[in-house]
């Protein structure tokens, strides 16, 4: 199977789509004349015209409104956030418009619609730069959160999304963009609210999603080297959260360490952890435990980066401890 660039999986998702439903578009900043600030969409401006791929102001608030004004009319606008740290000024249309107008209409007026764009960390960009904002809209009724980790799943599920009658909030990481990974030529589609298990195994369950499965994928790899197998999950999707898969590994394992990059309080580890100790309880030989980023803004210092994202050294004594090990 071909190896191809993680932009170039969404670059292709987008351009599939386009051709196949000509009421797709793709609008923000840089998208068009620039390439897209992360390329992207490199050539989409010359295929499909400026009608279709617009560059838009600096105006997160205004475009995102374009965006949902134009979904609930009959199109299905791919609405292009630099960073889903600038996403927060267009809060209000997409929180109070697009998540709510179809129980607001009773079921008459739709929002299908797909926010994207690059999420948490990418190195040294201080703390206004560097939030994971997962949580946030997961906790939105109306919003499905996708949130990838590879070519392969990137590609997939955004076909799914610019797909989707619902307003998708799809979440992707600058330090991914350059990624290899295998993604098939001929068509698929991952279905949204399905996790994957990507490594198997049978002594403890790691679970992550984004930027941080390579902490947990790098963990099971450290963890093999001692014989303990451990069953990496990724979530893919965070609403719908498919729990059940989550739950069916600790039945096999009997211990769960989640690894995330949001802050700690009312993050996606603590939604997993109410579930699976409400449903899964009997089946737990130890606490559920996690790793987040740290209860703090990330400072742009190399150190302070260091110590306020998880690794895959502090994931492996997690994991350790959770198995009743010595350190």
């Amino acid at each position: 199977m071909r190896q191809i660039a993680f932009r170039q999986a969404l670059r292709e998702a987008m351009q599939e789509e386009m051709r196949r439903d000509e009421r797709v578009f793709l609008m923000g900043e840089e998208v068009a004349e620039y390439n897209g600030a992360y390329k992207v969409s490199q050539g989409m401006l010359d295929e499909f015209g400026a009608r279709r791929v617009i560059d838009t102001p600096i105006a997160e608030l205004g475009f995102t409104a374009i965006g949902v004004g134009a979904a609930q009319n009959g199109l299905r606008p791919i609405v292009e956030f630099m960073t889903w740290n600038f996403a927060v000024l267009a809060l209000d249309q997409i929180l109070n418009t697009a998540s709510k107008m179809l129980a607001m209409s009773g079921g008459q007026v739709g929002c299908p619609i797909v926010f994207r764009g690059p999420n948490g960390s990418a190195g040294q960009l201080g703390a206004q730069h560097s939030t994971a904002f997962e949580n946030y809209y997961a906790n939105i009724p109306g919003l499905k959160v996708v949130s990838v980790s590879n070519p392969y799943d990137a590609k997939g599920l955004l076909k799914a999304a610019i797909r989707d009658e619902d307003p998708v909030v799809f979440m992707e990481s600058e330090q991914m963009y350059g990624d290899m990974g295998e993604v098939p030529e001929e068509e698929y589609i991952i279905p949204i609210g399905k996790a994957d298990i990507k490594r198997a195994g049978k002594d403890v369950t790691i679970v992550s999603f984004n930027k941080m499965m390579k902490v947990a994928l790098g963990a099971a790899e450290e963890l093999a080297k001692e014989g303990i197998e451990a069953e990496v999950i990724d979530l893919r999707t965070i609403r719908p959260l498919d729990w059940f898969t989550i739950l069916e590994s600790v039945k096999k394992t009997n211990r769960l360490v989640i690894v995330e990059e949001q802050w700690p309080f009312s993050s996606i580890s603590s939604e997993i952890s109410y579930r699976i100790q409400k449903e899964g309880f009997d089946y737990l030989d130890a606490p559920i435990r996690r790793i987040t980023a740290q209860d703090a803004p990330m400072h742009y210092a190399p150190n302070l980066v260091k110590l306020y994202l998880p690794d895959v050294e502090r994931t492996v004594k997690l994991v350790k401890e959770v198995m009743y090990m010595k350190k």
